[in-house]
């Protein structure tokens, strides 16, 4: 596989369907860039909580969205987010991160300032970039090479999500799925949604390394054609 020829490929689905260790991992075997969308709304997540910015006020998220500087880092190996200089890898993946992201990120200012910063990374990765999210192949990047949406069962999704949360249990994470799901397929701005040309993969029978060896197989194709 010759690394030179760049290929952006979208990778979406709802929490615990495996996008994060699946977009990592194909992207380091195939030489390519990384980024955690999510890990950017749980970022700013983080913020408004620890600013006290009230979460049931869109619109003063929306007046806070510009303040805060995040930075994502784009190696597979070793993804790195900050904000305002500070390390958050670890304090955004909290239940309590978690249980606010979906209003923080459904207001519009917010998904604006985001995807804009999303756009602008993928567009100076030169070897070609592994983007994991819910809306990259409708909404930010809808001309990637390569579009596929992950899904899986409620139940395989919360026994995983468990275990990668601090604090939680899997009946309680299953509930907060279903929950995070339905607020994410319904908001107005840039919903979580399949894209028209997208491959769909059910990961619930599926172990990590098959999943991985499948959407490898998807970019390889894809490079080959273009």
């Amino acid at each position: 596989m010759e690394s030179a020829t760049p290929v952006i490929v979208a990778i979406d689905g709802p929490a615990g369907t495996g996008k994060s260790s699946t977009s990592k991992a194909v992207a380091a075997q195939l030489g390519l860039s990384y980024l955690d969308t999510g890990a950017q709304y749980r970022a700013i997540t983080w913020w408004m909580v620890s600013n006290g910015i009230d979460i049931d006020d869109p619109s003063a998220i929306a007046a806070a969205a510009g303040k805060p500087e995040i930075v994502s880092g784009t190696d597979p190996e070793g993804p790195a987010i900050t904000v305002d200089g500070v390390d958050v890898a670890g304090p955004i993946r909290t239940q309590e991160v978690s249980s606010k992201v979906s209003a923080v990120s459904a207001v519009p200012e917010v998904r604006a300032r985001i995807t804009e910063l999303q756009r602008s990374i993928a567009a100076s990765a030169e070897q070609g970039i592994v983007v994991e999210g819910r809306d990259i192949g409708t909404t930010v990047l809808p001309d990637a090479d390569l579009k596929v949406f992950l899904t899986a069962s409620p139940e395989a999704r919360a026994a995983r999500r468990s275990g990668e949360l601090k604090g939680s249990d899997v009946h309680s994470t299953r509930e907060a799925l279903i929950k995070r799901d339905a607020a994410d397929s319904s908001r107005k701005t840039s919903p979580l949604a399949k894209a028209d040309d997208a491959v769909e993969v059910d990961t619930t029978e599926l172990t990590l390394a098959q999943v991985i060896e499948c959407v490898v197989t998807l970019v390889e194709e894809k490079r080959a054609g273009k």
